[in-house]
């Protein structure tokens, strides 16, 4: 089995990327969903120590976000550059390979404009 083609590798890059982007959403969603429970419930004398870490662990979750639309720009900028470079040394790249990173190249671009 040959070795993975650096458009594989950009193209993995910016897949797993916009990934994790997405499970950072899904736990911003539940952390809330943490936070609305906490706040509604009758709770002990730990509730309020517990409420306080949930938001704090909200806001860190928050924070990492720009940072990773940064990444992800930076990988789909990579990628479209391997993709052009494939092109310029004669189409050396496998169709599905191209494929995928087009795809790929979509998907990062999704997840920017989501994030802004």
């Amino acid at each position: 089995m040959p070795p993975p083609t650096k458009l594989a590798i950009a193209t993995g890059v910016v897949l797993r990327l916009v990934k994790e982007e997405a499970s950072y959403h899904k736990e911003i969603e539940q952390q809330e969903e943490r936070i609305k429970k906490s706040e509604t419930s009758e709770g002990d004398q730990n509730a309020e120590y517990t409420l306080r870490q949930e938001r704090q662990a909200l806001q860190e979750t928050r924070n990492v976000l720009p940072a990773m639309k940064v990444k992800i720009e930076q990988a789909v900028e990579r990628l479209e550059e391997e993709l052009e470079e494939s092109k310029d040394a004669g189409g050396e790249a496998p169709t599905d390979e191209v494929k995928k990173a087009r795809e790929a190249i979509e998907a990062g671009k999704k997840a920017i404009s989501e994030a802004s």
